[in-house]
């Protein structure tokens, strides 16, 4: 069949126009006064999908009544809106009326041709046209649009976008998009007038867009886009806002296009003003019976202190969650600034109205094409008919935005049946949560590292979690498989299954090889809002060989074989942090137990803590961190616990040590030392990271930090400072224990770059205090590489 294009251009617009206008004009204006008659009947010529029945519920006249230019102008105008005609004529053929139609045809199919950047997928998912729908014009042009957009936000600004039909029998057509893409449009530079109180440099790293520049290959921001630009303008003052300058504007943002056509020269005109500082700060209870003194204990607005319009939104948060536990979930906090411009001063009125109570009619859930509904209803902790309340919605948003299955989250309110009544609304974007990941990297433990891992979060969109997982190195080879049900049996608890495969080579730290493979039940209950318990069941099988007798302590000699261990473990979680990707702010706690007994030979109870306190000393930018672990292990039914389960400290729990660094060591025959592990371990960190003061784009962040702690504790043989005689064949040797409770610590620096090639670390940390036999390291790094 041979295939005639026809292109769609402005003419076809114009054409598009007198099509719609002329008809009425041309048919009614003459016979105006003919048409002032009853109409015997209406016939409908030319139509093929659409049935007359369907053109006459369009009709602004029917049969029996008299036709004139004034209905006869509206049915055709009815009857073009309709979309579902290309061309519409009615006439008189004597008592009759005539409605002779032309159908616009039905889309065939849509494809695309000359692009290469952006993929068929992601420009269907933009166009509206779907095959079997109805071509015309105006949705078309619309689609030209939305593709050029799209191509724009990509950085494509010159690229043009020409709609092409192939007509086919049946009065359908194929809708072709051809596409020149064009080159890419690059920023080429970013510059300000206006601003003194901060250099251009900096407001750089404030913006979204960045400069292009060689290394920047992974990025986009360096290519032009009208919408992230009005983002910037957003970014500006809150920048601003942040830092006092409460009369800031932004007067323009300008891109010029360079004579090539390749890139952009992008200018921002502001107005800066003058820099206030906070005044008086006080709170109006109104009619609520609130404590103003404890209300302003969560006030972050101080006086005299520079003013920050963060601050007063974060304290306009703060006093609506106090006035909740207090019993006014409806309470409305409306800060009220009174501006003293002579002597640049801003005086703060928080006032405080009981809201009137609204209950929640409807919850309705949009966007969630792959997540089922009860997976998000289920993280809400009201339903329909109770109490509108903040505090509940505010909660919920941050579990549904702990389960990562969305890009976006937003909880909106309309308006019920009635005025105590309102519908909520949460609308989500739903993310990718499936991964496959080929990495390959280096670390200070491991050496080189290569990892292949398959994951789905959100399993068939029922929430579930799968994984399984290899991974290969000089040090440890593992397979390891998990499977999470979060809801288990439409309950608050959780359930799990776990199995495993690994082969750890610790010859250069305690000369031992250990293969072990096992499995684990697991469950879980939430106690509360941040707390819960976890209940875990596992058997492991190990066997573990050893080096030659000359190169390895007794004690391990004494460990290896094989053995097996049936463990049952409870564990407390206490979690408020604000993120658990990158908090800056709150409190995690950990307690494990454990306890080895009967179904295997093992015998040991074992117990360990772990917290963790983030603040953030400036904004969200300088972030102190404090880190506390302790755990001890303890032998019963007359058994010791088997140096392979004790604690090897060092590495990335006590940086400036080398991993199995600290804690008992053990003579060999040969001289050699053996790391035996430590029965009892306490250990703290202090570490404050900060920005390095370039770009964001650049993912580079500093941190200074200081580490102490102790390792000790041994059931073995020997004591410390003394040989004792271990017998072997042919002689005996001085197997010597050593075993200090003395303090270390270290301090040090680092640097975190998150590179296109994954989380890149080097810490150079120095040991200030350090036992006779301590292994010490100075710098430490690791590297992972997605291919």
């Amino acid at each position: 069949m041979c295939k005639k294009f026809v292109s769609i251009g402005r003419a076809a617009q114009v054409a598009l126009a007198f099509s719609v206008a002329i008809p009425a004009v041309y048919l009614v204006s003459p016979v105006t006064t003919a048409y002032a008659q009853v109409v015997s009947s209406i016939i409908v010529e030319g139509n093929q999908r659409v049935e007359a029945d369907t053109v006459f519920s369009y009709m602004q006249v029917q049969r029996g009544q008299s036709a004139n230019a004034d209905n006869i102008d509206a049915s055709i105008k009815a009857l073009f809106q309709t979309g579902l005609f290309a061309d519409v004529r009615i006439f008189r053929r004597g008592n009759s009326l005539v409605v002779q139609v032309e159908e616009n045809p039905l889309i065939n199919r849509v494809s695309f041709e000359g692009n290469s950047d952006i993929n068929d997928k992601k420009l269907k998912q933009e166009a509206e046209l779907r095959e079997r729908v109805i071509y015309t014009r105006a949705r078309v042009q619309s689609d030209v649009q939305r593709i050029a957009a799209l191509y724009r936000r990509s950085g494509y600004y010159g690229a043009t976008v020409e709609p092409k039909i192939v007509r086919l029998s049946q009065n359908r057509v194929n809708l072709v998009f051809e596409i020149n893409e064009g080159q890419e449009t690059k920023v080429k530079s970013i510059t300000f007038t206006g601003n003194d109180a901060f250099g251009d440099s900096s407001l750089r790293s404030v913006i979204n867009t960045a400069e292009s520049a060689w290394w920047k290959f992974f990025s986009t921001t360096d290519k032009y886009d009208p919408d992230r630009l009005n983002f910037d303008k957003e970014l500006l003052r809150r920048h601003y806002l942040q830092n006092g300058y409460a009369d800031f504007r932004v007067l323009s943002a300008t891109a010029e296009l360079a004579p090539d056509g390749e890139s952009f020269f992008i200018n921002f005109s502001v107005e800066e003003g003058p820099q206030y500082t906070v005044g008086e700060v006080t709170v109006n209870t109104g009619s609520t019976t609130l404590d103003a003194n404890q209300v302003t204990n969560v006030i972050k607005s101080t006086r005299g202190r520079q003013y920050n319009a963060s601050e007063v939104d974060k304290s306009v948060e703060n006093i609506t969650i106090e006035a909740g536990k207090a019993g006014f979930a409806f309470a409305r906090v409306q800060p009220k600034i009174d501006r003293d411009a002579v002597n640049r001063v801003l005086n703060i009125n928080f006032d405080i109205q009981e809201g009137p109570r609204v209950y929640v009619e409807r919850i309705d859930i949009v966007g969630n094409t792959r997540t089922l509904d009860k997976v998000i209803r289920r993280e809400l902790r009201l339903v329909e008919g109770d109490a509108y309340n903040r505090i509940l919605i505010d909660r919920a948003r941050r579990r549904l935005t702990a389960l990562d299955f969305f890009e976006k989250i937003d909880f909106r309110e309309r308006p019920g049946s009635a005025a105590d009544k309102l519908v909520l609304q949460i609308a989500v974007q739903e993310k990718s949560t499936g991964t496959l990941n080929f990495s390959a990297g280096f670390s200070t433990d491991e050496k080189a590292v290569g990892t292949v891992s398959v994951s789905e979060r959100n399993l068939l969109g029922r929430g579930q979690f799968v994984k399984l997982n290899t991974s290969l190195s000089f040090k440890r080879q593992s397979v390891d498989f998990s499977f999470t049900e979060p809801y288990f049996l439409g309950r608050r608890i959780s359930a799990g299954v776990d199995a495993f495969v690994t082969r750890t080579d610790n010859t250069d730290d305690s000369s031992f090889t250990t293969k072990q493979f096992g499995g684990a039940l697991r469950t879980g209950l939430r106690l509360s809002e941040n707390s819960s318990v976890f209940l875990k069941y596992g058997f492991t099988h190990r066997e573990t060989t050893t080096s030659s007798a000359s190169t390895t302590a007794p004690a391990i000699t004494d460990a290896s074989g094989k053995d097996n261990t049936s463990l049952f473990g409870v564990s407390f979680v206490y979690d408020d942090l604000d993120s658990s990707l990158n908090p800056t702010k709150g409190f995690r706690a950990e307690l494990d137990t454990a306890l080895a007994g009967p179904g295997g030979n093992q015998y040991f109870g074992r117990v360990e803590g772990k917290a963790y306190y983030f603040h953030p000393i400036y904004r969200d930018d300088i972030v102190l961190r404090l880190k506390g672990t302790a755990g001890h292990i303890e032998g019963y039914n007359g058994k010791n616990p088997s140096v392979l389960d004790s604690f090897y400290k060092g590495g990335d729990s006590l940086r400036g040590f080398e991993q199995s660094g600290i804690g008992p060591r053990q003579r060999a025959a040969d001289g050699s030392v053996d790391a035996i592990g430590a029965q009892t371990y306490v250990i703290g960190s202090l570490e404050v990271s900060f920005p390095l003061g370039l770009p964001d784009s650049f993912g580079l962040s500093g941190a200074v930090f200081t580490d102490f702690g102790t390792a000790f504790g041994t059931d073995t043989k020997g004591v410390a400072n003394g040989g004792v005689n271990c017998p072997i064949t042919g002689g005996a040797y001085d197997c010597r224990t050593y075993n200090t409770k003395m303090l270390r610590a270290s301090v040090g620096a680092g640097i975190t770059w998150t590179s296109p090639f994954g989380p890149l670390r080097i810490d150079v940390a120095y040991p200030l205090s350090k036992a006779k036999h301590d292994q010490t390291e100075l710098i430490r790094f690791g590297i992972g590489t997605r291919f």
